[in-house]
């Protein structure tokens, strides 16, 4: 999808989907899907240059929650069947994922995680050192304890995930306006009835904010506290590896949050930095790799003095406790929210649009999202625990 052309906005929409990353694109495709048209997305930028621009992101039902492993496992079955729903090629790599433990209580959390993703049909095990060497032959095993493996998993590529929704929602008669800033938004009592954007005001019934790390702001604009903050995440990529390197998981190193895995003729290698302040930066500064070459001297020798050849630095959009707000406000009940997903809005995208198009359209969703609501932070709600956060 080339730049939109328009120059207005139209006047009036049923709904304004803030954000064109990959949950605004699936909430617009299930919205439409449902007989939904009167929708207009709104995007500062291009779509999926936010949060969703990585160009590779890991898939998966590896969780230690629950509702992460149901929203994690409906996706992927989603993604797995994407060429025929919305219809298009996403790159998907069913190569699993492995999480590389080295201490016996990560051994004892990640057992527990396997027991009970086992009993929600994931498909994941626990395995020892020498294995998890033999699927992924760059891994050196002194002081690995076990690993978590589950084949189910791997990657895909969000930008491909998010044309392949818009399109679908465009051929389906919804509005998609990039290039098109969100100013400020109109309340009356307790309803949002207007969005102001670079290219005029737009009236409404719903707004739903798919914003991502900009999701706090556009929630201020209505009075709804989102707490998202933002943190740059940086990736790298190896120069053209001969022989090719072998095909392997989605690998990550549990303690140091290291990962890597194929991506065209190379690897992609990832890791967060613990020093990384808040913001909205997202310059990349090959520096941070030393931070990965530190870890890989033991976990993987061979990748600490790989040639690398480029990289790219994007968002995370983190709440306090690494898990996602999905839901409807209590004060705007016609302003709804899927955001702060901590780095896990590529892979529970399908299944969130899901959740939000029977939000909007007041259904039952398919599981039970009312634990995501933002006011679990102000009300004294017990937040949700993720351990396997990365």
């Amino acid at each position: 999808m080339s730049a939109s052309a328009f120059r207005t906005v139209p006047a009036s929409a049923d709904v304004v989907i803030v954000g064109g990353g990959v949950m605004g694109a699936s909430t617009a495709f299930h919205l439409a899907e449902a007989g939904v048209t009167n929708i207009v997305v709104v995007e500062r930028g291009d779509l999926g240059r936010g949060s969703s621009g990585k160009p590779i992101g890991g898939v998966r039902a590896q969780f230690s929650d629950p509702l992460n492993i149901e929203l994690g496992s409906r996706s992927l079955r989603a993604y797995r069947e994407f060429r025929y729903r919305p219809g298009a090629d996403i790159r998907l790599d069913t190569v699993g994922y492995l999480f590389l433990l080295d201490s016996a209580q990560q051994a004892s959390d990640f057992e527990a995680g396997v027991r009970l993703q086992n009993t929600l049909g994931v498909p994941s095990r626990m395995i020892g050192p020498d294995e998890a060497q033999r699927l992924c032959p760059y891994l050196s095993t002194d002081g690995l304890v076990a690993a978590a493996y589950s084949p189910a998993d791997g990657h895909a590529r969000p930008g491909l995930v998010v044309q392949g929704y818009a399109r679908a929602a465009a051929r389906a008669g919804v509005t998609i306006a990039t290039h098109t800033a969100v100013s400020g938004l109109d309340t009356a009592g307790d309803r949002v009835v207007g969005v102001h954007t670079s290219h005029g005001r737009i009236a409404c019934s719903t707004v739903i904010c798919a914003a991502g790390a900009w999701s706090a702001r556009i929630g201020e604009m209505a009075g709804v506290n989102l707490p998202v903050r933002p943190v740059k995440r940086q990736l790298a990529f190896t120069a053209p590896i001969t022989p090719p390197a072998p095909r392997i998981p989605f690998t990550i190193d549990f303690s140091s949050t290291a990962y890597f895995h194929n991506s065209e003729d190379g690897l992609l290698l990832g890791m967060a930095d613990p020093g990384q302040e808040d913001g909205f930066d997202t310059t990349w500064t090959p520096e941070w790799l030393e931070l990965f070459r530190t870890v890989a001297r033991h976990r993987a020798p061979a990748l600490a003095g790989l040639a690398t050849a480029g990289g790219w630095a994007g968002l995370y959009e983190v709440t306090p406790d690494h898990n996602a707000l999905i839901g409807r406000s209590g004060e705007l009940p016609n302003f709804l929210y899927a955001a702060g997903f901590s780095g896990h809005g590529f892979l529970q995208a399908p299944a969130v649009g899901e959740v939000v198009r029977d939000l909007y359209l007041e259904r039952e969703p398919f599981t039970d999202i009312s634990p995501l609501s933002a006011d679990r932070f102000h009300h004294g709600a017990e937040t949700r625990p993720e351990a396997h956060v990365v």
